[in-house]
């Protein structure tokens, strides 16, 4: 069962895709483990971690267990979301939606996205057997829109804006063109990502760092997060929770703006594509998250998110400007002593380079 994340109506697994209040929907409990953690066979991609998922279903194609890497020129744990098969941390919830999807007998799956999303959730519904249908901005890069086709996905560009991308596929999902596996709306996503907390905790030998950093648009890798190693607390596997710290683009920043990052004025920050949300439907749990782990968000210029990209390739971390946010705004953090001196912290590094 799935229930409303404002008004606690519930619903089938299937369907609605989202409560009749226009809420989005979680499942009505956090599956957890009855014992210890064990060794994990690493094989098994996010599915190591089964007892903290709630489909039956499988589907991998080798994703997770990304490694955690020093980084003194930041002070800093990178953990490399790129190095998924298919180029982000999507992977992570893309296995999980196409599970679900199995488990609950979809045939066909809808999904918008600017690029990442798309391509994980074609690349796991192809791997699956099933038919998907990728609606994306007229204005998406080339390169990530040829590899969405060769998955075989339908693949519909939208003119107009981001939002109007999203309202387009779900026109496409009410009219019972297929199933919504939504990164931003469908809950079976935000499970997979939350694998991200269990893995830190494990390749730390269950010692949780101080803060985790990470890029913020829907809020799917920050909600997983959060999620995550609440629920690893709730095991008895760890002990805490980290703060959780969040990037946003300057002009596309309605979490950082609120926290007392204001961007008024400032020119847009059109490199960080995969962030340019500015209504996020889980915005609410987004702000619950930040009030009950003591984290923050801050925005990122253009020109900030430009030079920290080149660093990090000086580095030999090759990534998307989307990524390079969360590393770029480490500064402001400590500045405002979100970070304080000495502190254990992990960035996400989330997408490769094209």
């Amino acid at each position: 069962m799935r229930t409303c994340s404002v008004c606690d109506r519930e619903y089938p697994r299937k369907e609605p895709w989202q409560c009749s209040c226009g809420a989005p929907l979680d499942y009505v409990s956090q599956p957890l483990p009855d014992s210890q953690p064990g060794p994990f066979s690493r094989t098994s991609g996010v599915w190591d971690f089964a007892d903290f998922l709630p489909m039956s279903e499988r589907v991998s194609l080798g994703e997770g267990w990304t490694p955690l890497v020093d980084a003194p020129g930041w002070d800093a744990t990178f953990k490399l979301e790129y190095l998924h098969p298919t180029g982000s941390f999507k992977d992570r919830g893309a296995a999980t939606v196409i599970a679900e999807a199995l488990d609950v007998g979809a045939d066909r799956v809808l999904e918008d996205s600017s690029g990442n999303a798309g391509l994980a959730v074609a690349s796991y519904a192809a791997r699956a057997g099933l038919d998907a249908e990728i609606y994306v901005p007229a204005s998406a890069k080339e390169a990530k829109v040829r590899r969405i086709e060769r998955t075989g996905a339908d693949v519909l560009p939208v003119e107009g804006s981001r939002e109007a991308v999203t309202a387009a596929c779900i026109d496409a999902v009410e009219n019972g063109a297929g199933w919504y596996a939504s990164h931003a709306w469908n809950p079976a996503f935000f499970a997979g990502t939350a694998t991200a907390a269990y893995e830190i905790a494990a390749q730390r030998d269950w010692n949780v760092p101080d803060a985790v950093v990470t890029p913020l648009g829907h809020g799917t890798l920050y909600l997983g997060l959060y999620r995550g190693f609440r629920a690893l607390e709730q095991a008895g596997w760890t002990d805490a929770i980290p703060r959780i710290l969040g990037t946003q683009a300057v002009g596309y920043s309605p979490i950082a703006d609120e926290d007392g990052s204001s961007s008024d004025g400032a020119a847009a920050n059109e490199l960080a594509d995969g962030i340019h949300i500015r209504d996020p439907p889980r915005g609410r749990q987004i702000r619950h998250a930040i009030d009950e782990t003591d984290g923050a968000a801050v925005a990122v210029s253009a020109a900030a998110t430009a030079r920290e990209r080149e660093r990090l390739g000086a580095a030999g971390f090759h990534v998307e400007p989307t990524c390079a946010t969360a590393t770029a705004a480490l500064p402001e953090f400590r500045e405002r002593g979100e970070l304080q001196d000495g502190d254990d912290v992990v960035v996400a590094l989330t997408g490769r380079n094209d």
